[in-house]
């Protein structure tokens, strides 16, 4: 099978940035702020520059046959990376904004904020939408509006839907202009524009708050960019982590010194898998295993199998991308590829864009696998070509590709072989509709007239009208603009195209562009009475609708943006004409609503109207048009076109390879193009920021922010014989399913906590506590914060708390003040759990933690594997009760003192006796999985066993 391996670095580094060199610092990778998941910054522990060994990351020796990686990696490439999805308003102001780094090789970081990973047009225009009117909060009288806003040009009669300026413009102190108007037909909405032509100043605002709180952070990764000559800092407000790994750090193939090899990719976030579909090996592992591959240890793992996916068969016409993706997803979750690597293979390869490959590769979380790797063809090439890359590296790369067997093509006749192999034919993916009253009630378009005609005979309920036989061909005349209208069931009266969450793939929205640019030149039009509103999730997708040419048309059709923000789906819909609400009351229709967003309850959209469906941005279009959704696209006209001609949707529809070359052309080269700007003008703040010039770090001992860790403070440079766990004290007795969230620090400081009686102790106000991810740089709040979530349900307490017992003096407390007795009366520590222990999002913090406060060995039912090898790699030992055994049939009570004998010659999934202090002994089994997890545990997990190395 084939796998893409090796190094990989930035593709057009920043002008500024060092060439990479031998000479290294002793470093160690700690967690970086976040507020989400682990991230992770660096951390000096050590001073002396030496040359450094080639490092190995994720090596396997060998060449691959069948199920087999391709060869050992060498110079080890890492990504260390956090998204958090749609961060809200009030995430945004409150400067509790996550730093991502994202580090390859050479160590290139990328810094990123909450405030980037929305687009700065993006932000200017959600700014200027809530001030013209798509929110819902509460506005009593234009004065208000006058006093927020300083002035109103012209104000919308529907008063109720500029709610959310009033509010927006309160938090915000926003000084902009706005000029409300009501649009002709669709979402009461705005052409509001923002008085200046600089970054609005909610913008700049929230960029000097990011870099006020976080100034210490930033200045230590700053400082590290001086002193390591392999690392290059990308600072914030450039892009979103995985925008910048996918556009601007990915190189596909290697060229070092004439010496050629695969890229690949491991990072700490879920969304590393999106590489894969670009042809780059990548997947995404716990941050302790990260931190120390940046430090040259190899990352292991027991030899995957490999699922070969093959893709058979033509796509339909109607299916969108996401149509497509989704199927997928559907499919291998079915096959059970859990913990398996899979790749695709087949003919139907060649009709799935870039952009679609890396989508179904961003949703190995959904079907378990740890990645799906699209190996590099003609499609991939094209893609290159037009994100910047030159011809002559195209042809290097390519002739490399062919030449080691990596290069797909549907010509060859020799497929790779595999572990076992999964079929899904494209000709079975068939578009789907949701609705009329739940997003969970799909329904084929093809069966849309049948399946609405079942509703209308229904029972009224989660799908039904329960309209009589005789009333259902009703047919009710309207009088609208001097023209005669005639409603009956199924009329479509609302139509909104709206890109967001699960429709902002590009190709949706260029295809419903493309489908209104044809349906315009054949002479289509929408009835002027069908409320139609174009709301894109942000200004890029203006952008390239309209340098596509397609903006014009959809205008044409009455689709005229209407703002960036939530819109139609909330409701936010400008109240239907009266004569058609009139009609609609006085015949008892059930009108219908169409739009590409995710929700569609019944009177969602308006109060009149009870059927509503979800679906593609294209359909959505199609529906307008045919003013109905009583009709079958295949057998039915749209309507009449020029000379009288029925028009069919099939007419009209763009081909898949009409959609790939506007999407390359237009969206792919303006994002790529859009990065690089960003890159080659730099960051005014971030070069006016001052660092450190000393090669070592000089912490500062009054920082709450940055503080050196303690990970270290008893490292010796040999590691000492694994002693006995003797006597310990069960700090924790939990359930089942305790997640990281329950373990790892997380969300705001509450005041009671221990972490804010340190800050309080250093003379913070609450007011400046900030959250556990902003604080991820100082271990001592961190530590605080550990087993601190409030809906922790210890058994020793009987309801969710973050307490515990600490039994030699029969005190309840919470969970680190009796850690803290325990270490200081020499006693160590363990935990007692059940199944799945360490369930839920990869946290590094959620192993440090329980290091930090003395945890020994964790004893449960089973172990989240991620989680599991966190532990390994912190020095907590990860025990498994034998099966059918549990604390509850052992009848052990957690009140016992526990001792567990590990011998010499440990070996992986050996079988161990625990003595407890009533006399009961039992056994547990050692979940190690191979040689390496038990001298990474022998040393005191990764971290030290990578740390004695520059001792």
């Amino acid at each position: 099978a084939r796998a893409a391996a090796g190094a990989r670095a930035a593709r057009g580094r920043p002008a500024a940035a060092p060439e990479p060199s031998l000479r290294r610092s002793r470093t160690l990778l700690s967690s970086a702020p976040s507020t989400c998941s682990p991230c992770l910054s660096t951390r000096a522990i050590a001073s002396s520059l030496r040359p450094a060994a080639p490092l190995y990351c994720g090596a396997l020796p060998g060449a691959a046959r069948g199920n087999g990686i391709l060869s050992a990696f060498k110079h080890p490439s890492v990504v260390f990376t956090h998204a958090t999805e749609n961060p809200s308003v009030t995430e945004l102001n409150s400067g509790n904004n996550p730093a991502c780094v994202v580090a390859r090789e050479p160590y290139v970081c990328v810094i990123n904020s909450c405030c980037a990973r929305l687009h700065l047009r993006q932000l200017c225009v959600i700014i200027s939408s809530a001030a013209a009117s798509l929110s819902g909060a509460l506005l009593r009288s234009l004065s208000v509006l006058d006093r927020c806003a300083g002035r109103a040009d012209q104000i919308c009669t529907h008063r109720d839907t500029l709610r959310s300026a009033v509010l927006a413009l309160q938090m915000w102190k926003c000084s902009c202009s706005v000029q409300v108007q009501e649009c002709r037909r669709g979402v009461c909405s705005s052409t509001g524009v923002l008085a200046a032509h600089q970054q609005p100043e909610t913008v700049l605002k929230n960029q000097e708050m990011e870099f006020g709180r976080n100034r210490e952070r930033l200045q230590f990764f700053k400082w590290s960019s001086k002193v390591f000559e392999n690392i290059s800092i990308i600072p914030p407000e450039t892009g979103m982590a995985h925008q910048v790994n996918l556009e601007y750090l990915s190189r596909v193939v290697f060229d070092v010194k004439d010496f050629l090899h695969p890229d690949s990719v491991v990072g700490t976030d879920s969304h590393t898998t999106m590489v894969n579909g670009l042809g780059i090996l990548g997947w995404g592992v716990g941050g302790i295993e990260t931190e120390a591959v940046m430090l040259g240890m190899p990352l292991s793992l027991p030899l995957p199998q490999v699922v070969g996916c093959e893709l058979t068969g033509t796509v339909s016409p109607l299916a969108t991308s996401i149509d497509i993706v989704l199927s997928i997803t559907k499919h291998l979750r079915q096959a059970d590829v859990a913990g398996k690597f899979v790749e695709f293979f087949g003919s139907g390869v060649s009709q799935l864009s870039v952009a679609d490959r890396t989508t179904i590769a961003n949703m190995c979380p959904e079907y378990g696998a740890i990645l799906s790797f699209f190996p590099v063809d003609n499609v991939t090439m094209k893609h290159l070509k037009h994100a910047g890359f030159d011809k002559a590296k195209l042809e290097v790369m390519e002739a490399y590709l062919k030449a080691v067997k990596l290069f797909r093509s549907d010509e060859s006749s020799r497929e790779p072989e595999y572990s076992q192999v999964v079929q899904v034919s494209l000709s079975s993916i068939i578009p789907y509709v949701s609705g009329p009253k739940r997003s969970q009630d799909r329904v084929a378009v093809n069966n849309m007239k049948s399946d609405f005609q079942a509703c209308l005979n229904e029972k009224s309920g989660v799908k039904g009208f329960q309209i009589a036989a005789e009333k259902q061909n009703n047919i009710v005349p309207v009088q609208y603009e001097g023209n005669e209208y005639k409603l009956s069931h199924g009329c479509v009266v609302i139509a909104a195209v709206i890109s967001c969450t699960n429709n902002c793939n590009p190709s949706v929205m260029l295809a419903a562009g493309l489908l209104a640019k044809k349906a315009v030149e054949a002479g289509l039009v929408v009835k002027p009475y069908i409320r139609t509103s174009l709301s894109p999730g942000s200004g890029m997708v203006t952008h390239y609708l309209s340098s596509s040419g397609v903006l014009p048309y959809l205008s044409k059709l009455g689709f005229e943006v209407v703002g960036y923000g939530c819109s139609t789906c909330v409701g936010n819909t400008s109240p239907l004409p009266e004569a058609i609400r009139n009609a609609i009351k006085q015949g008892d229709i059930i009108a219908c609503g169409v739009l590409s967003g995710t929700k569609n309850f019944e009177g969602r959209l308006c109060d009149c109207v009870r059927a509503n469906y979800l679906a593609s941005p294209p359909l959505v279009v199609a529906y307008a048009i045919a003013g109905t959704v009583r009709i079958d696209f295949d057998t039915e006209p749209l309507g009449t076109g020029f000379n009288g001609k029925s028009i069919y949707l099939r007419d009209i529809w763009p081909t898949r390879q009409e959609l790939h070359t506007v999407e390359e052309e237009f969206v792919i080269s303006s994002m790529f193009r859009e990065l690089k700007e960003k890159m080659e003008k730099g960051n005014k703040r971030w070069n006016l920021l001052e660092a450190p010039e000393s090669t070592l770090f000089p912490w500062d001992l009054k920082s709450t922010y940055i503080r050196c860790p303690s990970f270290f403070d008893k490292l010796a440079k040999e590691a000492a014989p694994q002693a006995v766990v003797e006597n310990a004290h069960v700090l924790l007795f939990l359930g089942d399913s305790v997640t990281t969230d329950h373990i790892s620090p997380a969300g705001s400081i509450a005041r009671s906590s221990a972490a804010a009686k340190y800050l309080t102790s250093k003379g913070l106000t609450p007011r400046e506590f900030n959250s556990y991810g902003a604080r991820r740089g100082n271990d001592a709040v961190m530590t605080r914060g550990t087993f601190a979530n409030i809906k922790l349900l210890n058994k020793f307490i009987g309801k969710p708390a973050p307490k515990t017992v600490h039994f030699p003096s029969g005190q309840t407390l919470g969970v680190f003040e009796a850690a803290e007795l325990y270490q200081k009366e020499g006693i160590p520590v363990i935990i007692l759990a059940g199944k799945k222990y360490g369930l839920g999002s990869s946290r590094d913090w959620a192993a440090k933690g329980p290091f930090l406060l003395g945890v020994k060995a964790v004893l449960a039912e089973s172990y989240e594997k991620v989680h599991r090898s966190q532990l390994i790699g912190i020095g907590i030992a990860p025990l498994q009760f034998r099966p059918g055994e549990n604390p509850s049939t052992l009848g052990l009570t957690g009140r016992e003192q526990f001792s567990i004998m590990f011998p010499p010659d440990l070996l992986p999934r050996m079988t161990l006796d625990v003595k407890t202090s009533t006399g009961k002994v039992f056994s547990v089994i050692a979940l190690f999985e191979n040689s390496m997890e038990i001298t990474l545990y022998k040393n005191g997990g990764s971290l030290n066993f990578v740390a004695r190395r520059f001792l």
